[in-house]
């Protein structure tokens, strides 16, 4: 109940202040993103709206309407495909006629980045918000990734590629490892100050997982609230949410 959804949400329905969150159907967040972005424009806010996708989403046509809504309108919005290799269980090569993803939009720049570099993905990311601040509309990036893990808790990650080829990746790319080894060689941090913020990060996690576990369920009396923006002035006969559920003891 404590939760941002109020216990009524999965993963899907997170969000906070400037975070909107994601959608249950595959790609849908996309004209959303661009949605928001209109609406930096017309406010006139100097701000951009990062929307992200991933390669299992980038072949759905409302991606490449909002492609062209964004060009059309020179819209603020930053395109991201997170290609990590796999959509669910389908390599991008038997998905996609072209894996070339930050070509995509075809009238909108797009950047190829290290998306297991956090330092790369960082500058591309500060050149593609200064070149949509700038009045030049959209921009696509493709960060270059990989999934460790099952798309689900269903699925075992490894009946569609073998263990070894998760393990040389994670050996040599390994976006945190990398970050720490560069912190230390260039005398960033130290090895026990690494150590540190390991343990911090952890106690972090596990107070917000014990919270959440230890967190009652809403009750029966909450599921027909936030259904409106407000609630209605006068009663409608038979509109009542409540009238639905009279028979649920």
């Amino acid at each position: 109940r404590g939760g941002v959804a109020k216990g009524k949400g999965g993963f899907m329905h997170m969000y906070a202040k400037n975070f909107y969150g994601g959608n249950g159907i595959v790609g849908a967040q996309v004209p959303l993103g661009a949605g928001v972005a209109l609406a930096c424009q017309y406010q006139g806010k100097n701000e951009v709206c990062v929307t992200l996708y991933g390669d299992g989403a980038a072949n759905q046509g409302q991606i490449f309407e909002s492609f062209n809504m964004a060009a059309l309108w020179k819209l603020p919005c930053i395109f991201i495909c997170e290609n990590n290799k796999y959509g669910m269980g389908t390599s991008v090569e038997r998905a996609s006629a072209s894996t070339d993803y930050y070509k995509r939009g075809d009238y909108i720049p797009g950047l190829r980045v290290d998306g297991m570099d956090v330092l790369s993905v960082r500058e591309a990311t500060r050149f593609a918000a200064d070149y949509c601040r700038s009045g030049k509309g959209p921009i696509l990036m493709e960060l270059q990734t990989y999934r460790y893990h099952g798309h689900s808790m269903s699925d075992p990650g490894v009946s569609y590629r073998t263990r070894e080829e998760i393990q040389e990746i994670r050996s040599k790319s390994d976006p945190i490892t990398m970050l720490k080894d560069c912190m230390i060689s260039r005398n960033m941090a130290s090895l026990e100050e690494i150590k540190d913020i390991d343990a911090t990060v952890r106690k972090e996690i596990e107070e917000a997982a014990q919270f959440a576990t230890s967190d009652p369920e809403p009750p029966l009396e909450d599921l027909c609230k936030h259904i409106f923006y407000n609630d209605a002035p006068l009663e409608v006969r038979g509109t009542h949410p409540w009238m639905r559920l009279k028979s649920i003891s």
